[in-house]
């Protein structure tokens, strides 16, 4: 089945996102990261009249690509609000939940937006929605050393957060850090030749994930996802570094994010999920020619018991 692409943002594994998904034509899905469309597209061309699909985006560039279908309803907020808007639907239960994290190709590729220190000088945003109040810029010049330091540490398992932190606040004692040169200028002596693309990527991962929760509202809505689906139902999630994966994987393990395995009375570990896949599938050799993207995507696929 020949699916439309968008120039938004082209769906990484989507034939194994689809697959994982086992579509009911009669059913209801739920896809939390609409971006481009290119999996919603797919989702529609395989249900049928009475079939329900609600996407989730909060990024305006992505309500202009909203498909025009009745079938479709386009839930213009974050995803942690997922019950709310299934109750506002009048969607008790549903067959299936997509989300394929991390920041698309269209964010990255533009250049205003500051999710990436691939380009010149360019403004230090990175707010997914872009009526949030806290931007980069404004973490990295008011957060005080032992939380920036954490933020760095935890979002971007960098080992020299603590020293990475106080270069931070030492530079924005001189200058404000408002621009994507101005961050490199102030981790200038822990970057080199060899190294820098990773630090640096390490870097903006962890101050993206604060200045958008993501988190926080990944917990949120994987317990969500957890109330909602069906006995059977499935779970398709494809993540983009070790903590979502993390996360994903405690889930489907143990029934919870926190991965605790929490017993019942006779000391049983109560199956929540059943994993369609023991390990996280990856992107062909193909596809990651085609969608550098696709590199790091990991893909897990779960069935509610």
């Amino acid at each position: 089945m020949e699916v439309m692409m968008s120039n938004y943002h082209v769906p990484v594994m989507l034939q194994e996102c689809m697959d994982g998904l086992q579509i009911n034509p009669s059913g209801t899905y739920v896809d939390v990261t609409y971006g481009g469309g290119g999996h919603a597209r797919a989702i529609l061309d395989r249900l049928g009249e009475d079939g329900t699909l609600l996407v989730f985006d909060q990024d305006a560039d992505a309500v202009k690509n909203r498909i025009d279908d009745p079938r479709l309803h386009f839930c213009e907020a974050n995803f942690r609000y997922l019950e709310n808007f299934c109750s506002y639907y009048k969607v008790g239960k549903i067959d299936g939940l997509l989300a394929d994290l991390g920041v698309s190709s269209h964010h990255l590729d533009a250049k205003d937006r500051g999710f990436s220190f691939r380009f010149g000088e360019a403004e230090l945003d990175m707010r997914m929605n872009t009526d949030a109040e806290i931007s980069a810029k404004s973490i990295l010049n008011t957060y005080e050393q032992p939380r920036l330091a954490k933020v760095l540490r935890s979002y971007g398992e960098l080992d020299k957060a603590s020293p990475m932190a106080n270069a931070i606040i030492d530079y924005r004692t001189v200058k404000s850090i408002d621009t994507t040169e101005d961050l490199s200028a102030a981790l200038d002596r822990f970057l080199n030749d060899k190294t820098r693309n990773k630090t640096l990527a390490k870097v903006y991962q962890a101050v993206r994930i604060e200045v958008n929760a993501e988190m926080s509202t990944l917990e949120q809505m994987l317990e969500q996802a957890t109330n909602l689906l069906k006995p059977e139902g499935r779970l398709v999630v494809m993540s983009y570094h070790s903590l979502e994966d993390r996360l994903v994987k405690n889930l489907i393990q143990t029934g919870n994010v926190a991965g605790e395995r929490v017993t019942d009375h006779f000391g049983n570990l109560p199956q929540v999920y059943k994993a369609i896949n023991k390990k996280p599938m990856v992107a062909s050799a193909e596809e990651i020619l085609t969608n550098t993207r696709a590199r790091s995507a990991k893909l897990r696929i779960a069935a509610r018991i």
